[in-house]
């Protein structure tokens, strides 16, 4: 080392130890003396320097320790990067850093109330620290916090502006709120911002497909294959989208390669599982088996691979074990989605409350009509309501909407009773909805919106939208619950369909609201009986577009040549010829269910 570097090093170590930086200052302190172990000028200093250390309390850990948490992290040993730095974080209180990487370790073991405090103190103790308002954005959305969530992101935002991990937390904080629109915008801006950052495409795919956009969303997943080659989540997310179009087998060839690239990735076994016939020499049934001993896996993985391997053992003929694991997984579901059937039972008495309501108000403003008219296609989950959207939306005035949240979001808070019926807030419900629907019905004259649980929305329906046809299906009660009970369900407000007891009460509810729903407004509600639509396919088909008032086209009688995208879990089924015995395969099951159905009426 050169006496002019030497002379450099030495004042760049003082300058270091007036700003407090004493760890730099050491380190070159240390250089110094590892050439010229004699000098004096460095010898003095790190012993002011020691001095220092010792009588100034540390804040936090070395970077050499941080980085090797880091390691830890990125290595997956999750468990020991909690543990270790729990215990940093007794030694120094302040440092955000660490507080940082353990409130991440915490996010991936899925222990996200955990992560959010940690996040929370992140933020506390550096309030211009951007990344952590980034990871308690992220955090709170796992644990549906969405308002808290989007404050989170935006703060980070007003620290940098420029920050695509932040838009992309903002984008996913929105879509998982409904807005889509506003979503697909904040993605869109973190790849212009990023434009190999490949999670915001692959999350933009997902809210295309929501936004019923299944093209466009298929180019934003190979997108993210693109920038990032071994993107398992990625490919995952394409099959979904392929599944939708009805190309199962380039589906499968999509979860093949998550599963290659990520071999434990469970939600991937999961979706293969629903496309595959199994055979017992099925190299993936081992592979799912092996992955289910693992003991460290977590809930939703474990979850995920419960409705795997009953697919599996269901296909194989080992019907006991198959329902285990349906029992098994559905327990562990609910839980995740901290269900009580307590909250449902409550929405059905608040709902009932205000159908009297309903009932007496006279919406005597003038009906603007709109472009579209909505037709709602609405009954218990797995009860054929896909099966009689792509019927119709067969015909060449009907679109095909699918499952849309507008009336929920827009009309819940009134049926529930949390704001008072008047001409205003319906004028506002039918409004909102109409304008939301008016984007999606691509110049048609009729739009179909196939949530099943619209049946709760009845009243408000006929009240704020009285132009619209409703569509009521129903079938044999005891195939819809099998059916809802052995479903993975992507969503989240399905919580009863994961215990059999809960379905069959859940289903008395929706029977008993029916009732009413057909005492009071039965004239305008077409009941369609999924099994007699099976049986007389024609007749029956003949009769539904007449009470559209359509004129007939028989390309009402091939649903299963319509081209159009779905996005349910009937995706597969509606792809082939309508076909009879569905309502009876729960009776395979029948020995293991201990009479539970015995007490089911049919409406």
């Amino acid at each position: 080392m050169a006496k002019v570097s030497v002379d450099r090093a030495l004042l760049k170590a003082k300058t270091h130890a007036k700003k407090g930086e004493f760890q730099e200052a050491q380190s070159l302190y240390q250089a110094v003396l590892k050439s010229f172990p004699q000098n004096q000028r460095a010898l003095q200093g790190l012993a002011i320097l020691n001095k220092k250390i010792k009588t100034i309390p540390q804040k936090g850990p070395s970077k050499d320790t941080i980085h090797n948490l880091i390691k830890l992290y990125h290595r997956g040993q999750l468990a020991a990067v909690v543990e270790q730095a729990n215990a940093l974080t007794k030694l120094f209180p302040e440092s955000f850093i660490t507080w940082n990487v353990l409130g991440a370790a915490y996010q991936g073991l899925g222990q996200v109330q955990a992560a959010s405090k940690a996040f929370r103190i992140v933020t506390d103790l550096n309030p211009k620290y951007a990344e952590g308002f980034i990871n308690l954005g992220a955090a709170l959305i796992d644990q549906g916090k969405l308002l808290e969530a989007i404050a989170a992101c935006k703060k980070a935002l007003a620290i940098k502006p420029d920050n695509a991990e932040a838009y992309n937390n903002l984008a996913n904080a929105l879509k998982d709120q409904g807005k889509l629109e506003e979503a697909i915008v904040a993605y869109n801006k973190a790849v212009s911002l990023k434009p190999d950052y490949a999670a915001p495409y692959n999350n933009l795919g997902n809210a295309l497909r929501d936004y019923g956009k299944p093209n466009e969303a298929i180019l934003a997943y190979r997108k993210a294959i693109s920038v990032k080659s071994q993107y398992d989540s990625a490919y995952n997310n394409l099959g979904n989208a392929l599944q939708d179009q009805g190309k199962a087998d380039e589906a499968i060839r999509a979860y093949k390669e998550a599963i290659k690239i990520k071999p434990d990735y469970a939600e991937a076994h999961r979706n293969l599982s629903s496309l595959v016939k199994y055979q017992a020499e099925d190299a993936q049934i081992a592979l799912a088996n092996d992955i289910m001993e693992h003991s460290e896996l977590r809930d939703d993985d474990r979850c995920h691979l419960h409705y795997t391997l009953a697919k599996m053992n269901q296909d194989l003929g080992d019907l006991q074990a198959a329902f285990e694991h349906y029992v098994a997984g559905g327990k562990l579901r609910q839980n995740l989605l901290s269900y009580d059937f307590k909250t449902d039972r409550h929405i059905f008495e608040k709902t009932k409350d205000t159908a009297a309501k309903l009932k007496d108000f006279a919406f005597n403003r003038p009906v603007t009509i709109s472009d579209a008219k909505p037709i709602f296609i609405l009954g218990m989950p797995r009860s054929g309501t896909t099966l009689v959207e792509q019927i119709i939306s067969s015909h060449s005035q009907i679109d095909g909407a699918g499952e849309l949240p507008f009336m929920d979001r827009f009309g819940s808070s009134l049926r529930l009773g949390n704001q008072s019926i008047n001409l205003d807030n319906i004028t506002q419900v039918r409004k909102a909805y109409l304008q939301e629907m008016d984007k999606l019905s691509n110049g048609s004259s009729f739009v179909t919106d196939k949530m099943p649980h619209n049946f709760l929305n009845i009243g408000l329906i006929l009240r704020a939208l009285p132009e619209a046809k409703i569509i009521h299906v129903k079938r044999s009660p005891e195939a819809v619950c099998w059916s809802n009970f052995k479903q993975y369900f992507d969503v989240k407000g399905l919580g009863y369909s994961y215990d059999l007891k809960d379905t069959v009460e859940y289903y008395k509810l929706y029977q008993d609201l029916m009732q009413l729903w057909d005492k009071q407004y039965g004239h305008a509600i077409y009941h369609l009986d999924y099994d007699t639509l099976i049986a007389k396919q024609e007749a029956e088909i003949r009769k539904l577009i007449e009470y559209l008032e359509l004129d007939w086209e028989s390309d009402c009688l091939y649903p299963q040549d319509n081209k159009r995208s779905v996005n349910t879990a009937s995706q597969q089924q509606v792809r082939k010829k309508i076909y009879t015995g569905s309502s009876q395969a729960w009776r395979q099951f029948e020995p293991y269910l201990n009479g539970i159905f015995d007490e089911l009426n049919e409406l």
